[in-house]
């Protein structure tokens, strides 16, 4: 047998069972004495950390951060009746003792991190949607602060928080555009409860768009950093402690698939959180979908960019300037309009009240249409 002991055997075995791929390596078998010492191998396999981070790197970092990492628990009152009362289980008694009986209330669990020193702190706001009362734990202190919630952004899923104090331990946020997909991250936060949990992975994926409860994201950063339910709202971090991301999801129907918004959606509308308490954004009031073939044949235009306007809202912006259901948007002040996705992000660049400029294709002829932007109302994603 002493012949094979020299072969290099390189094996690759794919499998697929229950969603679970498992991949084997190639192995190289070499005549092992077993005097050898296996004890000093495996040491200098557990000192070896990951590739281009020293073994305490990690450990240091969080160190550094934790103590900016805090827990949230949050009190949300429910429509329904007192448990141990079956009367007003029974619709006929409801008449009675009216619909709104004392109501029930549930607990909820998340994550944030302070920003400033003075007791600012992000979330996400799914953490503090329709929260009667806020708490927030923070590391050292015995008893948790009672938070008020300065201001909030649903379509973005963030939210700014206050607790009164001096000197807190903050968190920097750094620049998201510069993370690369492979690079090491690492999660903090309260999964379950469990306050100060630390998970670390990667980058796999950036850009991603995703819609979580009527909630639509464009630019999610996508880890492998386990996230659990209590995560929301905490830190994703790069190797210098600086936040890259917030955790907000994960999918549920597949392990080591979380995502976080990244800091560079973050930094664009803190500032207003914290001074009008919402995100004011510009509207126009159309729907518009991408300019096929078939419908730019119908409308006599010779080319497939631009945005087409499908529908008009009645006294909306759009509406008062003159835009017309079958319009195709060709340009915005000086910026081309290719699809529907330019013209978005197009407009969330403008601020409200202000005057654009909209090149448009009508009937066979170019005209300019000046548009007053309004604000967007709440209940328009």
């Amino acid at each position: 047998m002493s012949k094979w002991r020299n072969i290099a055997v390189c094996t690759l075995i794919i499998a697929f069972l229950s969603g679970i791929m498992f991949a084997a390596g190639c192995t190289l078998i070499k005549d092992i004495s077993p005097k050898e010492n296996i004890a000093q191998q495996q040491e200098g396999v557990a000192n070896a950390g990951m590739p281009g981070v020293g073994p305490n790197a990690i450990a240091d970092i969080v160190e550094k951060v934790s103590p900016a990492v805090v827990k949230i628990t949050t009190v949300v009152a429910v429509k329904g009746y007192i448990d141990n009362n079956p009367f007003l289980n029974d619709p006929f008694f409801r008449q009675f003792f009216g619909e709104n009986a004392q109501p029930k209330y549930q607990s909820g669990l998340g994550s944030g991190f302070i920003i400033s020193k003075d007791g600012y702190i992000l979330t996400n706001d799914h953490v503090v949607e329709g929260a009667q009362k806020i708490s927030v734990l923070v590391k050292g202190y015995k008893k948790p602060y009672e938070a008020k919630l300065i201001g909030a952004d649903p379509s973005m899923d963030l939210a700014v928080l206050k607790i009164e104090g001096k000197e807190f331990p903050t968190l920097p946020l750094g620049d998201s555009k510069k993370i690369r997909v492979g690079n090491w991250v690492i999660a903090i936060g309260s999964p379950f409860g469990l306050e100060d949990t630390v998970t670390i992975g990667v980058i796999s994926a950036k850009e991603r768009p995703l819609e979580i409860d009527n909630r639509t994201f464009e630019h999610l950063l996508q880890t492998d950093a386990s996230i659990n339910p209590g995560n929301s709202g905490g830190p994703l971090l790069n190797l210098n402690g600086e936040v890259i991301g917030i955790n907000t999801a994960i999918n549920a129907q597949a392990q080591g698939i979380g995502f976080a918004i990244p800091t560079s959606t973050v930094k664009e509308i803190i500032d207003d959180l914290i001074q009008q308490g919402k995100v004011k954004r510009p509207w126009l009031g159309v729907q518009i979908q991408p300019v096929t073939q078939d419908i730019a044949n119908f409308l006599g235009y010779d080319g497939t960019t631009g945005a087409v306007i499908y529908g008009v809202v009645p006294d909306g912006p759009a509406a008062k300037a003159g835009i017309q259901e079958g319009d195709i948007v060709l340009s915005i002040d000086d910026t081309k309009i290719d699809d529907p996705d330019t013209l978005i992000k197009t407009m969330q660049k403008k601020k409200v009240g202000t005057k654009v400029s909209m090149k448009v294709f009508r009937k066979g002829k170019t005209i300019q249409i000046t548009v007053l932007t309004d604000e967007r109302p709440a209940n328009v994603k």
